[in-house]
């Protein structure tokens, strides 16, 4: 009998993961929408029912043992998989109907699919479309925790289970100030106004202008293209961006050398097995169309 598999309840899984959440017991509690004494007991039960302590005590405190963090992942990936499987089943067949969670990073919701997104709500009136922008990274994580059911953002390339359809590629190039000569060697760039540091893009950025010899000198951070090209047309140092965000609106800036620094994929990506929403497919499509 030694092989028979616990008894687990989707309330003693979830329990755990809003711990791991929150920095207290009292807040994960709240989230849930139960008491204190609620969660202590189902813990206590979760325990019961694997047959090994989560959680030791220390004062007042309760602190995780080392096992704990594997067990909680194990958790949130079966109640996102529960969750994905519930959704899909109640709009199995249709997809014209329920929620789809759709994320973005910026410069495919404003640029490249802004007219693709039109049509195919206009062909799916009673789909409601819930749509996030915010950067590749931060994308994939919601997507991995099934907050999303489709992101469009710089392809994963391998990172985390993803699958991903390359849709366009998107040139980035180097821009400088207003009144640097054009001629001006990559010896002599900077200062610069580039994405966080811990953006894939950012990563890109700064293998290539290695490359080619640019020194490397930081002196704004943004994820916003926008503050960006206002920083550089301020006088306040070069960029590389986008050119559909750069060469777009009467205020564009001049690039610092003809050719792009190089190019990236934007893909959909979703998560790697489980349900997937029926609406999904169809939107990918239209994308790419």
């Amino acid at each position: 009998m030694d092989d028979v598999l616990p008894n687990l309840s989707t309330a003693q899984l979830g329990y755990l993961v809003a711990i791991t959440r929150h920095r207290t017991w009292a807040e994960a509690a709240v989230s849930l929408g139960v008491t204190p004494s609620a969660l202590s007991q189902g813990i206590a039960e979760l325990e019961r029912r694997l047959g090994v302590p989560l959680f030791a005590a220390d004062g007042r405190r309760r602190v995780a043992h080392e096992h704990t963090a594997t067990v909680a992942a194990t958790a949130e990936r079966v109640l996102a998989d529960l969750d994905q499987t519930t959704r899909w089943l109640r709009s199995v067949g249709t997809g014209q109907v329920g929620r789809l969670r759709v994320g973005m990073i910026d410069i495919a919701a404003v640029h490249h699919c802004r007219d693709a997104v039109r049509r195919f709500r206009r062909a799916h009136p009673k789909l409601d479309v819930g749509f996030t922008v915010a950067p590749t990274g931060q994308l994939l994580e919601r997507l991995e925790r099934s907050e999303l059911d489709v992101a469009i953002c710089v392809d994963p390339d391998g990172v985390g289970s993803f699958d991903a359809v390359p849709l366009l590629r998107d040139d980035l190039a180097v821009y400088a100030p207003p009144g640097v000569a054009a001629d001006v060697p990559p010896a002599q760039w900077g200062p610069w106004l580039l994405f966080p540091a811990d953006s894939r893009t950012r990563t890109a950025i700064d293998r290539r202008l290695r490359a080619i010899g640019a020194p490397l000198v930081v002196e704004m951070e943004s994820h916003q293209p926008e503050v960006l090209v206002e920083m550089v047309r301020l006088g306040l140092g070069w960029t590389v961006l986008p050119t559909t965000q750069a060469e777009h609106g009467a205020h564009r800036l001049a690039r610092a050398m003809a050719e792009p620094l190089f190019s990236r994929t934007v893909s959909a990506v979703t998560r790697r097995g489980g349900a997937q929403h029926p609406a999904v497919a169809p939107f990918i499509a239209a994308l790419g169309r």
